[in-house]
C-alpha cells in the first residue's frame, strides 16, 4: 500500500472528534472538523512527500514500509505544517522537513520494537517479527539516514544541526532508560529527562522547523520550540494513562505494556510515591504479570488516584504550551494549536 492522501491523519482528527462528541464536547468537536479542513492540504502534500520513500525489493526497505505503510498519528508533521502556517506558510521545503521528522520518528519505533521484543505496532505484527530484528534495526538507520538527507536538501541552515542535537539527546535519554531497565524506577527526575528527550524533542524540533520555513523570528522559534516541549510531556503523559487504563481496541495494544518491558510510567510512579506496598507488587511483576498482580496494580492506581492525576498533569501542560502562543495573538493557526494541544489530553489512542 502507498500513501497518496490525507487519510491517516484525517482519521485521525475525526476519531478525536468522536471522542470529543461522546465526551459531550461539542465545541472541541467542532473545533476538531474545523482543523482537519484547515491542515488538510498540507497533509494530503506531506503524504504524498512519503511516496518519495524509495521502494525495492530489499529486505530493509521492506522493513521500513511495512512500518510506514500502517500510517500513524502524524502529529509530528502536522506541527510543521501548522507552525509554518504562523509565517508564510507550508511550501516545498516544509514538506521536506515534515518527512523528515516522521522518518526520524518511525526509525526510533523500529529500533524501540527491537530492544522492548514488542510483537505488534499500531495493531499489526511488529517489523521485527516480519522480517527479524536486523532487517528492522537496519531499516531505522536507514530511515535516518533519508531524513537527515532530506533536512540537507530543505537547505535551512542551523536545522541539520539542531537534528543532530537532538538524536543525540535522544539516545542519551534511552540510555538511561536502558541503565534502569527492569527496574521499579520511582525517579521523576530521570522520568522526565527520558520523557524530555525520547518524545518532546522531535515536538521541539518540529515546532521549530516549521517556524523557521514560516519566516518567524528567533524569539517566536524560541517560544513555539517551547510549545513543542510542553506538548511532548503531555502527549507521553497521556499514553502512559492510556498503558494503565487504556482501551485495547483503541490503542491497539494490551494494558501494561511498559511494565511488561521494564519502564516505569508516570501514574506508576505516582502511585509509588503514595502507596509503598506497591513497590513490592510491581517488584513481584518482574517475573511475569499473573490477573492477582494486574488487579493489586489497578487497585493502587485507584485507590491512589494516580491515573486521575496523571491525567490532571497532562492538561497542566497542554496548558502550558497554550500558554507559549499568547505572543501571536488570534489566528487560525493560533487557534488550531491550542485545539492540537487540548486534544492530546482527551485522546483515547
Amino acid at each position: 500500500m502507498i500513501l497518496t492522501n490525507a487519510a491517516p491523519a484525517q482519521s485521525l482528527l475525526s476519531r478525536l472528534s468522536t471522542v470529543a462528541n461522546t465526551r459531550g464536547l461539542a465545541a472541541m468537536a467542532g473545533r476538531l472538523s474545523e482543523l482537519s479542513r484547515w491542515v488538510a492540504l498540507e497533509m494530503a502534500d506531506f503524504e504524498r512527500e512519503l511516496t518519495v520513500l524509495p521502494r525495492g525489493a530489499r529486505v530493509v526497505q521492506r522493513s521500513a514500509h511495512h512500518l510506514i505503510d500502517l500510517g500513524g498519528k502524524h502529529l509530528r508533521p502536522m506541527c510543521v505544517a501548522l507552525s509554518s502556517k504562523l509565517g508564510s506558510g507550508f511550501d516545498e521545503v516544509g514538506r521536506r522537513l515534515a518527512l523528515a521528522v516522521e522518518l526520524v520518528h518511525s526509525a526510533t519505533l523500529l529500533h524501540d520494537d527491537v530492544i522492548d521484543m514488542a510483537a505488534t505496532r499500531r495493531g499489526a505484527p511488529a517489523a521485527r517479527m516480519v522480517y527479524g530484528n536486523a532487517a528492522s534495526i537496519f531499516a531505522g538507520d536507514w530511515l535516518l539516514v533519508e531524513a537527515l538527507r532530506q533536512i540537507r536538501r530543505a537547505g535551512v541552515e542551523g536545522l541539520l544541526d539542531e537534528m543532530l542535537a537532538i538524536i543525540d539527546e535522544m539516545i542519551l535519554a534511552e540510555s538511561v532508560q536502558l541503565e534502569h531497565r527492569g527496574e521499579i524506577n520511582g525517579s521523576r527526575s530521570d522520568y522526565f529527562r527520558v520523557v524530555e528527550g525520547k518524545t518532546a524533542a522531535l515536538f521541539r524540533w518540529s515546532m521549530r522547523a516549521g517556524a523557521r520555513v514560516g519566516g518567524l523570528t528567533d524569539a517566536e522559534c524560541d517560544a513555539l520550540e517551547r510549545y513543542g516541549l510542553h506538548l511532548g510531556v503531555a502527549f507521553q503523559a497521556v499514553d502512559d494513562v492510556l498503558d494503565v487504563d487504556g482501551d485495547i481496541e483503541a490503542t491497539g495494544k494490551q494494558l501494561f505494556t511498559d511494565l511488561r518491558e521494564g519502564k516505569t510510567t508516570y501514574p506508576l510512579i505516582l502511585a509509588l510515591e503514595r502507596d509503598p506496598q506497591l513497590f513490592g507488587i510491581l517488584a513481584d511483576c518482574a517475573r511475569g504479570l499473573s490477573p492477582s498482580a494486574v488487579h493489586a496494580v489497578l487497585e493502587s492506581l485507584r485507590q491512589t488516584e494516580a491515573v486521575i492525576d496523571c491525567r490532571r498533569f497532562a492538561a497542566e501542560e497542554a496548558a502550558a504550551a497554550i500558554a507559549c502562543l499568547d505572543r501571536f495573538g488570534d489566528s487560525e493557526a493560533v487557534r488550531a494549536l491550542v485545539t492540537v494541544a487540548e486534544v492530546s489530553v482527551v485522546r483515547e489512542a
